[in-house]
């Protein structure tokens, strides 16, 4: 395999530069000399704010986009084999690394590499670590699967030790990395269009806690079911938290103020109990708290910065994220795209004040839509008033014969109440004719569900 060195930049090309997590990596090795260049479908605020670091950004990809002077192609997980550029920077023998491998051999540059892994809220975990780490004035590099607006983007170059990313386990990705500290905050059944079966994701999760050297440490959920099964085989040091006591950290004594944010005990292996007060809602954002903290704990940073930092933290943008005011009709808008998430912030949306609830959810690619039907239906139908917008195909291509409106049969079945729409105007027609002051809207999906919310607020 390719090896990249920090020491001699070469030209990298980037194959779907405008994702995420492509992009940080983009501009990390554009800040340590590199050159960069890429391509993506189509024009995004990543693509643009690359373009005007220096990076030269195709829009469109195509075999004339792989030029004689590029030395390295990395290319995202969402690539296929039969990509132009891709087929064409593998006709010309050029070194060629998947986007996970790239981030691996990047953290080695590292003395504190951090990995936040996990099937749900990786991205709200990063952030509140990233606040806190920032606080410290420790410098840190960070690449975060969202926006965050303390650093102005979704990643951070530092001068320090200290790196944190993300840790996705599609694609078994995070087993290309080499973290020293790992934090894993829950295992559920997901991507399914890759592994076969819960046990197959559990496998995969274990497999990332035996990357962790005896040096560094592993932050895990203790209410994973058998957790001890995902740790067995980890080299490191073991360190829980969750909700009781037989948990090396544990919260008890919660509450939620008149905006749904919470406060609780943290109670910590030294017998320390430490009021925390979160900026962040939900009883979902407790449980990432206690994994940041665990973490920072391990990494003996200040208690008091860290508190304060977490109080100030208002997560990513997309995770329970206020859009804005229609009236007094509050539009909020939520990246959820599974069950458990849908839940998390359904239940979140409880303690938040407000008259009626209204939902817009758009599922997200249709493997996750089969697979995990009944799981959508069963908690959407506890929804107020839910509003269905087609399938976000993302990188697949309709071939199951599912459509939003099987997801609206399955939640009317359970007496939900539903409406599906075809078009995002229809959505935002139908919500202006019905939704009323003191109405809560959430906008909720992986894909451009956000838009209705944004259009509606005339953004």
């Amino acid at each position: 395999m390719y090896e990249i060195d920090f020491e001699k930049p070469v030209h990298v090309h980037f194959i779907g530069i405008g994702g995420i997590s492509m992009s940080g990596l983009a501009e990390i090795l554009l800040s340590e000399g590199f050159t960069v260049s890429g391509s993506d479908n189509s024009e995004s605020e990543l693509t643009k704010r690359l373009r005007e670091e220096g990076v030269r950004v195709n829009i469109g990809q195509s075999s004339d986009n792989i030029t004689s002077d590029i030395d390295l192609v990395v290319y995202s997980a969402a690539i296929r084999r039969d990509n132009p550029e891709f087929g064409a920077a593998a006709e010309a023998n050029l070194p060629m690394l998947s986007r996970a491998e790239l981030l691996g051999q990047m953290m080695r540059n590292y003395k504190y590499p951090i990995a936040v892994s996990g099937t749900h809220g990786k991205t709200t975990t990063s952030s509140m670590l990233s606040e806190i780490l920032l606080a410290e004035n420790t410098d840190p590099t960070l690449t975060i699967g969202g926006i965050l607006k303390s650093i102005g983007g979704n990643v951070r170059i530092g001068h320090s030790d200290y790196f944190l990313t993300e840790a996705c386990e599609y694609t078994n990705s995070f087993l290309s990395f080499f973290p020293k500290y790992g934090i894993i905050l829950n295992v559920d059944a997901d991507h399914l269009d890759f592994f076969k079966d819960l046990n197959d994701i559990r496998n995969s999760f274990r497999k990332f806690a035996e990357l962790i050297p005896e040096d560094g440490a592993l932050v895990i959920n203790g209410e994973i079911e058998n957790y001890g099964e995902l740790t067995r085989s980890a080299k490191c040091p073991v360190i829980t938290f969750g909700m009781s006591d037989e948990y090396d950290y544990y919260a008890t004594d919660i509450t939620f103020n008149e905006s749904a944010f919470s406060s609780y005990n943290m109670h910590t292996p030294k017998g320390e109990v430490i009021p925390v007060s979160l900026g962040v809602v939900g009883m979902h954002n407790v449980y990432n708290s206690l994994a940041a903290l665990a973490m920072a704990d391990i990494l003996k940073f200040d208690k008091e910065t860290g508190l304060e930092a977490l109080k100030k933290c208002t997560g990513a943008d997309r995770r329970f994220q206020i859009k804005g005011h229609l009236g007094s009709i509050t539009i909020v808008d939520d990246y959820a795209h599974h069950p458990t998430e849908i839940a998390a912030t359904l239940s979140a949306a409880e303690k938040y004040p407000h008259e009626h609830l209204w939902v817009v959810f758009q599922p997200h690619t249709y493997s996750r839509t089969k697979a995990l039907m009944n799981g959508f239906a069963d908690v959407l139908k506890n929804a107020e008033n839910v509003i269905l917008a087609d399938i976000y195909a993302a990188r697949e291509n309709d071939t199951l014969g599912i459509s939003s409106k099987d997801l609206k049969a399955e939640i009317e079945k359970r007496g939900g109440r539903c409406e599906y729409f075809r078009s995002f105007s229809e959505i935002e027609i139908f919500l202006l004719e019905n939704c009323n002051q003191g109405d809560l809207l959430i906008t909720m999906g992986a894909g451009d569900v956000y838009k209705i919310g944004e259009e509606l607020l005339g953004k």
